[in-house]
């Protein structure tokens, strides 16, 4: 029976979901997948840095950061910084999840590259690393017999990559045409319901959907770094997000709103990208949609794309209120399809 040991670099909301998630799946693991883990390494950006070989107490690492102690008195080792933990972790399988930088992807990219090199497979969340590094990465994992998988950096837990990894052999992917980020449609749905621009955005904040700083989503970035990354992968064609078209939602009113809703439609930040020959082109716009649309129908967090293949007709996946349970779902998921 296989035992893998398992580090995590980040310990945030994602983190501690796939802490969580690992602790209730450790029997189902053993069970159906005849595997056994055990977790070396955990490592944060302000709670401290945790290693020890035998294994962490990952009950108590979640108490430790509940109650704002550091992870450090878990510790066997000292170490300072997110390269010395990679190195000294000593574990088979990383789960990258620092925060995500759109402009270069780092310092994810170098996180992941050190990973590989150690001979780990790495699953992460962070989007800057496909978009910004996808085909230097992959080839690395190849040359080293291991995996680099990263379903959770779209649509969290939904198998977008796997999906055309494994259940979709020959197809090539023309389009698509999706409602991508969570923040954006939730800000919208709560206006149509009265809301004004400002009010939505600080409910979106106050229930952790959006950041302090809300820009990234609002003004399209994070939409756009998850075209890159879709059209990167699946298109095989490299996309920055600084090549995606981008309009944000800034400039929607409640006038917009009630507008759309005389004319039965509804606003939606809407992420396309099509590839003709050798390029694609990317965009993220507000649209209009006819209720008639299953676009329409996607309210609050939930997303939905849709794929257009040269073998099947229009292909739709819905993914309905997501969170970092699902995004830790699909991090999981990577371990097992890379260990498999």
């Amino acid at each position: 029976m296989p035992h893998y040991k398992l580090a995590l670099l980040g310990f945030g909301n994602v983190g501690r979901a796939l802490a969580q998630l690992l602790l209730r799946k450790r029997t189902e693991l053993n069970e159906r997948y005849d595997i056994t883990f055990s977790v070396t390494g955990i490592a944060t950006g302000r709670h401290g840095i945790a290693i020890n070989p035998n294994g962490i107490d990952l009950e108590g690492a979640l108490d430790l950061f509940r109650t704002g102690r550091t992870l450090d008195l878990l510790s066997k080792r000292k170490v300072t910084n997110s390269l010395d933990f990679i190195q000294e972790c000593g574990a088979d399988v990383l789960f990258e999840n620092s925060p995500v930088n759109y402009e270069t992807g780092q310092p994810a990219i170098d996180h992941v590259r050190a990973a590989l090199e150690q001979g780990m497979h790495v699953a992460t969340a962070n989007k800057g690393t496909v978009v910004h590094a996808y085909h230097e990465l992959k080839a690395l994992a190849a040359e080293k017999g291991k995996r680099f998988f990263f379903e959770s950096t779209v649509m969290d837990g939904a198998p977008i990559f796997s999906l055309f990894r494994g259940a979709l052999p020959g197809a090539q992917l023309k389009a698509f045409r999706a409602v991508l980020n969570s923040t954006t449609n939730l800000i919208l749905t709560r206006m149509e319901n009265g809301d004004t621009f400002d009010g939505a955005v600080r409910y979106a904040q106050q229930i952790g959907i959006a950041e302090t700083d809300p820009s990234g989503d609002i003004d399209g970035w994070d939409a756009a770094i998850k075209v890159a990354a879709l059209a990167t992968v699946l298109m095989d064609t490299p996309l920055k997000p600084q090549q995606v078209e981008r309009t944000g939602i800034r400039e929607i009113t409640p006038a917009h709103i009630a507008a759309a809703k005389a004319e039965g439609k509804r606003y939606k930040l809407i992420c396309t990208a099509e590839k003709d020959g050798d390029t694609v082109r990317g965009r993220v716009a507000p649209e209009l949609v006819s209720l008639a649309s299953p676009f329409a129908s996607v309210e609050g967090t939930t997303s939905i794309i849709e794929f257009q293949t040269d073998v099947l007709g229009n292909l739709t996946l819905i993914e309905t209120d997501p969170g970092p349970h699902t995004t830790a779902y699909g991090l999981l998921a990577d371990f097992l399809n890379a260990v498999r």
